[in-house]
């Protein structure tokens, strides 16, 4: 074998290493995605059903969200992992399925936020991404069943901010940090969304 020849192989080999993790790569963050969607659909099928189940949306919405929001972080902290990615899906879930049967999807979302803030802390995990993610996951969920983005993501906020205080100061300014801008950022897409009035 010619030192032409090894190094064609080599360079040869290399190239398909790459492609290989770029492969297992896609793979992965395809089956991520499949995962969230299937934990949107869970929490947003199990909360409706079980608020049609009980024909009192207003009073058991927050109840239901919290419980929902309990037993996700109880899943993570079983497996050991997760609860960062799962926030937002939970989150999501919630709203879609509190919208799903009419209830108040201002004041779930405050509940779910919360309720993620607090049980982030109690396991231990970073309070400051849970709070992003909720958030996140929140407003996500009320732009697609075509609710105030803009109410949500202001309720949400404080509500985060409002959980972090009852941990740390430190707690506040991580979760003040991350927040920083997601309500002006959800005027601002409102506003680009939104058709501009013409002038008279």
């Amino acid at each position: 074998m010619t030192e032409a020849t090894k190094g064609t192989d080599a360079k040869h080999t290399i190239e398909e290493v790459g492609s290989t993790v770029k492969e297992g790569i896609i793979s992965s963050l395809k089956g991520i995605n499949e995962i969230e969607a299937e934990i949107v659909s869970l929490v947003r099928n199990t909360v409706s059903n079980t608020l049609r189940a009980t024909g009192a949306v207003t009073d058991e919405a927050a109840s239901v969200a919290k419980d929902v929001v309990k037993g996700a972080i109880q899943a993570t902290e079983e497996v050991g992992t997760g609860l960062i990615l799962s926030t937002k899906s939970v989150a999501k879930g919630v709203v879609m399925g509190v919208s799903d049967v009419g209830g108040d999807i201002v004041s779930v979302s405050d509940q779910t936020v919360r309720g993620a803030v607090k049980g982030a802390s109690a396991i231990g995990a970073d309070v400051a991404m849970v709070a992003r993610r909720a958030v996140d996951g929140v407003i996500e969920a009320t732009k697609e069943v075509g609710g105030n983005a803009e109410e949500v993501a202001r309720v949400a906020v404080s509500g985060a901010i409002d959980a972090a205080s009852s941990i740390s100061n430190t707690a506040v300014k991580a979760v003040k940090d991350m927040l920083v801008g997601v309500v002006e950022g959800v005027k601002d897409i409102g506003r680009v969304a939104l058709p501009k009035g013409k002038k008279v």
